[in-house]
């Protein structure tokens, strides 16, 4: 572990700017990023990134759009900068890697606009290796003492041609669209993170940082490759209201040369604050099966009657089948009142502590705890924001009174629609899940199940900025477009979809993708674009420290050579290493286990076969492994129905000198478990 290492330096600027003036400029701890702040002869503040002397970010305008007074967009003159370097390695108490370096210099430039009463801003950068954040900062002062934040004049101007994967913004499914491909120059409105590999192959993402009471940063199209910010609206006033001193989000951009690399990146975890909760040893990772995909399937409902899924009897039926099989716990969806007729939006009438007459919680919270197995709640609202938390607290109350210490929400409703009660009290409105009252309420969720020793899943949230490192009770999010769509979507996703998803929704954090439908099929005739090997190696490909199993149980009992994978695979790792990746196409990720000396890997690819060779370097060098292979059978392949199911098992032994051959069928991947053998 590193020793902690910061250095500052402050200079006192009194001299006014003049046209095109260079502030201040910050360069990365290995000096090939470096970043510059300008003001022109206007007063109007940008910066500009430049990477190994060629140009990175062109200059790229700053400021913030307020609706109840002048706007922080020019007439500024410098007050002050600072300069400081910090260098340590912290811990993660669950994560992809153990331990993460935070290496940085960072760049305090703080302004003041004489024109308007010497209102007082600061712009705050800190600069990686691998990339780069800003935010502003604003004191309290009695010249603004609320500033009512319409939007941000913050830019983006990608300086070389590049290409981008990105999805759409302010659309009714929220963050669950597949991924698309176009030239930068081409992308509209966009959410976050976006990725991009320009011209002479390096690979960047847009995204931000620590998301708190602030609306959600969308992308939108200027003109060529400049990216403006633009916030997600409230339905009550400016986008953001803020009263005394705030911060906003960190605006962040990874650089790196390789996909691989901006996937391995920290960055926005880095750019958060430290744990805030002290011990979370009763955060628990772990795979649980569940009473879900049935109702996908239309085999079972959550609503009540003959077919109701959320019965006594069946979930002490999965209980059985996790006690069996070495599973942590067990999802039942549909236990509660409320899921009959219409639950989405206004219409929902969820009660988060009565049961269906059919389901005993008690009985069943009594039968798991004496099978060693661990409830996971439900809490669906429908995106009832207002009538979730008028109850939350007596729902996770009951919840931790029966030993459940993990809960999956849900806010299935579409944009714009979700309710939140009425800041005056009395009555609700309607709102965007992504604007600052939708994400002040995910973090309350959060903070409080915090209190009861619960950590939290959360379905169609706003997106992860990696708030995990200082909540770590936020163990996993959806966030994107989930393995439920292969059941009922129309169309279903795109066999380059997890490819995709691995360099762009997988750098902001944990995705709850719901891997490990062995079966391959969907409802009413729908078939997934994978092969049986392929849904092994998401296990490792697609991190979450919380992994449903979410087949059938006769699936997994039909298929038991590949359900072994399923039994044995982590969900939490000391290191993790990108060995082969190019976005959209193929991904191959080896984790170590956190618990053991064992590593796993899983290679996936898109529509395309692929021949590739692992090279086993990270091994430790002074042991032997067992390989266990789980491979595509010569005749598989995503879009035969027979042979899709085409799965090799072989066994051999190896050292960190080998190299094991990949081979991936169209829509096909690997999955490895490397046990160590006795020295």
């Amino acid at each position: 572990m590193l020793r902690l290492f910061t250095a500052c330096a402050l200079a006192l600027v009194f001299a006014a700017a003049h046209a095109d003036e260079t502030l201040a400029t910050v360069t990365s701890p290995d000096k090939r990023l470096v970043v510059t702040v300008q003001a022109t002869g206007e007063g109007r503040l940008a910066y500009r990134v430049e990477r190994d002397g060629k140009p990175l970010v062109n200059a790229s305008r700053l400021g913030l759009l307020l609706a109840n007074a002048h706007q922080l967009d020019g007439g500024f003159k410098l007050a002050a900068q600072a300069t400081c370097e910090h260098d340590d390695t912290w811990e993660q108490p669950w994560g992809e890697s153990h331990w993460v370096r935070n290496r940085y210099r960072e760049l305090q430039v703080d302004v003041t606009q004489p024109g308007q009463a010497d209102r007082r801003m600061t712009l705050r950068f800190r600069v990686f290796d691998d990339g780069f954040g800003f935010r502003y900062e604003l004191p309290a002062q009695a010249q603004l003492p609320v500033a009512r934040i319409s939007d941000e004049l913050t830019e983006f101007d990608i300086a070389e041609p590049a290409t981008a994967w990105w999805i759409p913004a302010g659309e009714a499914l929220v963050l669950e669209y597949p991924v698309n491909r176009t030239p930068l120059a081409e992308v509209g409105l966009a959410n976050t993170p976006l990725t991009m590999r320009t011209r002479s192959g390096l690979h960047l993402a847009l995204h931000e940082a620590a998301l708190v009471d602030y609306a959600s940063m969308w992308v939108r199209k200027v003109n060529g490759q400049k990216l403006r910010a633009q916030l997600a609206p409230s339905a009550t006033g400016a986008a953001v209201e803020k009263r005394g001193a705030f911060t906003t989000p960190w605006r962040t951009l990874r650089v790196a040369e390789s996909a691989g690399a901006l996937y391995e990146s920290n960055l926005e975890l880095n750019l958060n604050e430290p744990n805030k909760l002290g011990d979370v040893s009763w955060v628990k990772p772990g795979k649980f099966a569940g009473v879900w995909w049935e109702m996908h399937l239309e085999r079972s409902t959550w609503s009540s009657g003959p077919k109701h899924g959320a019965t006594t009897a069946n979930a002490k039926r999965h209980i059985d089948f996790a006690a069996t099989n070495g599973f942590r716990g067990v999802l039942v969806e549909g236990w509660n009142l409320g899921w009959d007729g219409n639950w989405v939006g206004s219409a929902s009438a969820f009660d988060y502590v009565k049961a269906m007459p059919d389901f005993d919680l008690a009985a069943v919270a009594a039968y798991a705890k004496a099978k060693g197995v661990t409830l996971i709640g439900h809490h669906e609202t429908g995106g009832n924001v207002a009538r979730y938390e008028a109850q939350m607290n007596a729902a996770y109350a009951l919840y931790a009174k029966h030993g459940v210490d993990t809960v999956k929400s849900g806010y299935v409703t579409d944009i714009g629609t979700a309710q939140f009660a009425n800041a005056s009290g009395g009555g609700t409105h309607f709102g965007f899940t992504e604007s600052q009252e939708g994400v002040r309420h995910y973090l309350h969720a959060v903070t409080e199940a915090a209190k009861y020793r619960i950590a939290v899943d959360t379905h169609e949230p706003v997106k992860d900025t990696g708030l995990r490192r200082t909540y770590p009770n936020w163990l996993s999010r959806e966030g994107a477009r989930g393995q439920e769509f292969n059941a009922w979507g129309d169309p279903i996703n795109p066999v380059e979809h997890e490819a995709n998803l691995v360099f762009t929704r997988m750098l902001s954090g944990p995705m709850d993708f719901t891997p490990g439908v062995i079966s391959l099929d969907g409802a009413r005739g729908r078939h997934l674009n994978s092969t049986q090997a392929k849904q092994l190696a998401l296990y490792v490909v697609l991190y979450s420290p919380v992994v449903m199993v979410p087949g059938l149980i006769e699936h997994y009992e039909r298929w038991p050579k590949a359900f072994q994978f399923i039994k044995d695979v982590p969900t939490d790792w000391e290191t993790t290493k990108v060995v082969h990746g190019e976005v959209g196409e193929l991904a191959t990720i080896a984790r170590k286990d956190r618990r053991s000396e064992d590593w796993y890997v899983g290679a996936i690819t898109d529509g395309d076969a692929r021949r590739l060779t692992l090279p086993l370097a990270f091994l430790d060098p002074n042991r032997r492994y067992r390989a266990e292979i789980y491979r595509d059978g010569d005749q598989a392949d995503y879009r035969d129905l027979q042979h899709r199911f085409d799965l090799v098992t072989e066994q051999r032994t190896v050292t960190s000198t080998d190299m094991l051959p990949l081979r991936l069928a169209p829509g096909g991947g690997q999955a490895i478990r490397f046990v160590a053998l006795p020295r």
